[in-house]
């Protein structure tokens, strides 16, 4: 059956054009989710208001979404801070418009609101309708308040409003783990509605063009040093930060072009964008009017090649609950020094694919700035992993299968047995209904996860062929999966003639465990294995529902300290350990045992391919590495002629 989903996002359309004031992330959210959905199956109505009188109440957008333009307040463009009023109107207008679906045997299964005012409107629909609601807020108003102050202008209505939705919302999502820490700190959130799903990048829209072509297209001379802040023109952002930062460097004699791309209008008009008139003014006073640049408001489709031309893409907000643009921006293969606030410290990888600074601190932005730029080596190489880190983890179409799976979860547990039928029949439906949530976390799965299980089978392989040995941890069931892949592969999985492969898996030795345990501390059992054990070509394999257990986390700091490579098999977001292992296969579900039967699957898929791998081979074990084919990061694609639609257990 067709599930039909209402996505609602009050001020942010996915029509909307990038950089103003109310435009940014949430547009390309709510844009991206929506193709993605579409394409899985999903029926999709995003609901925004109409904000000119030229749009039509109902249009058909990309792959059959519809795009309902909600008569509330006046047709013209409303500040957010000033919507709330208008959201009686909406709200009505959207419960009428639903029961008219229902009427029509038409009606939504979930409603996905993004922002407070959209969450509000949601409530009040699951009130008359019982239609659940998931939401993400993009941004908590009393983050807000503690970073802006009186310049907060949003009504202090919305605190409660918030409060009211987290407790009454099916499911919450979290864009980084600070957005989570904060919902359960500040809100009493209940930590197992909070599902951690980060953001994405279109890779279709989003790749390395090569400096040369990018600045011949924009007029930028290749040989001057080019920084790149693009985003919101709003004071939170920090741009003076990185003005005032390009103003040391030229006090070091690191000349730089600062290019500042966002505004409401194509050119940098300081009456239509006040805050491009404030930073205009900074520039004359530092005097730096020849070398920063605004050129206002830009298309998305030129974007990339402001990316790819500048050496660097910093952005230096106060805060920030997530922040696309550095994703964009990694995605060109360049490199990103950002605030180490909120979504940023999530996304960018300190001392791998950049930096992370202090908001408001020019002088330590300025550091690292003429650091990469006296050492270009560095500067190319966090270019590389930068690439090579978002293709793996943040891209649109993770993300859609990770909010799909928690729509399932949501519905599977929201789901009124119908007392009409027969209890057996009711009873039949649900178990069909936990099958149907299996199968689509691995048809899910084999989508967005056969290119890392390929990846990480050949890391395996080569580690064999290397004379190395594979170390194995979990806990809980993993401890047991990782029980099982040892055996498998020091045992024999299909095929019958082949020697032992060298597996240990370090929850087998109980003595050691529970005496370690006891006598020093549970997070250190495996840290101390790995370090006695460990040898520089050996793997380490940590499984994970969550990716949040310490003595896993410690495991590889332990097989880093040793330069042993660490693969995570991992579900939802990843957690912590996503981001400090070399290889990851994340399953994308919400559920923990969802992602146990997907990671066992995995398990399996890896001790067949190896196995197939050493029968191609004269010498099983002791082979050539010639004929392994090496294991490497997915490489971007370059699109087509026409532009795609575009993870806690």
């Amino acid at each position: 059956m067709t599930k039909r989903i209402a996505i609602i996002s009050e001020h942010a359309s996915p029509l909307g054009s990038f950089g103003g004031t109310d435009s940014g992330g949430q547009n390309v959210y709510v844009g991206q989710t929506a193709k993605q959905l579409a394409a899985l199956g999903y029926q999709v109505d995003v609901f925004t208001r109409r904000d000119d009188a030229a749009l039509p109440e109902l249009m058909l957008w990309h792959n059959g979404i519809r795009i309902i333009h909600v008569p509330a307040g006046p047709p013209e463009p409303v500040p957010k801070e000033d919507l709330l009023p208008h959201m009686g109107s909406f709200g009505r207008y959207v419960l009428a418009f639903a029961r008219r679906q229902q009427r029509q045997n038409e009606g939504y299964h979930l409603i996905h609101a993004n922002f407070w005012m959209s969450a509000l409107v949601a409530s009040q629909v699951k009130q008359h309708l019982g239609i659940p609601f998931v939401v993400t807020f993009h941004a908590l108003g009393k983050v807000r308040r503690r970073h802006q102050g009186q310049a907060d202008r949003f009504p202090n209505e919305r605190f409660a409003v918030e409060e009211q939705v987290v407790e009454i919302a099916d499911g919450i999502v979290a864009e980084c783990p600070q957005d989570r820490d904060d919902l359960i700190q500040l809100y009493g959130a209940k930590a197992d509605k909070i599902h951690i799903v980060p953001c994405g990048v279109d890779l279709s829209e989003f790749w390395p063009v090569p400096k040369a072509q990018a600045r011949a297209t924009l007029g930028l001379s290749m040989q001057e040093r080019v920084v790149l802040q693009l985003g919101r023109m709003v004071p939170r952002k920090g741009v003076d930060t990185v003005i005032e930062a390009i103003a040391m460097l030229a006090q070091q004699n690191l000349p730089t072009r600062l290019v500042v791309v966002g505004g409401e209008s194509p050119l940098p008009d300081p009456e239509k964008t006040p805050e491009i008139g404030r930073l205009q003014a900074l520039t004359a006073k530092l005097g730096l009017q020849d070398r920063v640049t605004f050129v206002g408001q830009r298309q998305r489709e030129v974007l990339k090649y402001f990316y790819s031309a500048a050496d660097l893409f910093v952005t230096t907000p106060w805060y920030e609950p997530f922040g696309i643009t550095p994703l964009e921006a990694m995605a060109c293969g360049t490199p990103v020094i950002g605030s180490n606030v909120g979504g940023i410290k999530f996304t960018v990888r300190d001392g791998e694919t950049g930096y992370l600074v202090s908001p408001k601190a020019a002088g330590e932005l300025c550091d690292r700035i003429a650091f990469l730029y006296r050492h270009p080596d560095v500067l190319n190489l966090f270019g590389r992993q930068a690439l090579r880190h978002v293709t793996r983890q943040f891209t649109w179409p993770k993300v859609a299968s990770a909010l799909a799976s928690i729509y399932e979860s949501v519905l599977a547990k929201t789901a009124a047995p119908d007392v009409s039928v027969d209890t057996t029949e009711a009873d039949l439906a649900q178990m069909e209904a936990r099958f149907d949530a299996a199968i689509l976390a691995l048809r899910q799965s084999r989508r967005l996860l056969s290119g890392d299980i390929l990846a990480v089978s050949r890391r395996l392989s080569q580690c064999f062929s290397r004379g190395g040995k594979v170390l194995v941890c979990g806990n809980g069931g993993s401890a047991a999966d990782a029980q099982h892949f040892a055996a498998e592969l020091v045992g024999r999985f299909q095929c019958q003639q082949r020697a032992g492969l060298p597996v240990m898996a370090l929850t087998a030795d109980t003595a050691l465990l529970t005496a370690w345990a006891n006598d020093v501390g549970y997070n250190d059992i495996f840290a101390r294995q790995v370090s006695t054990f460990a040898q520089p070509e050996d793997v380490l394999v940590v499984i994970s529902t969550s990716g949040r257990s310490r003595n896993l986390i410690e495991a590889v700091a332990a097989a880093k300290a040793r330069n042993v490579h660490c693969i995570g098999l991992l579900g939802g977001s990843g957690g912590d350990l996503l981001t400090l292992v070399d290889e990851a296969i994340c399953v994308p579900s919400p559920d923990p045992q969802r992602i146990q039967e997907v990671q066992i699957l995995t398990l399996h898929l890896i001790c067949e391919w190896i196995e197939d791998d050493l029968q191609r081979s004269d010498r099983p074990v002791q082979r050539s590495l010639a004929s392994v084919p090496p294991a490497k990061a997915i490489e971007t694609p370059r699109p087509t002629a026409s532009v795609s639609a575009s993870q806690s257990g």
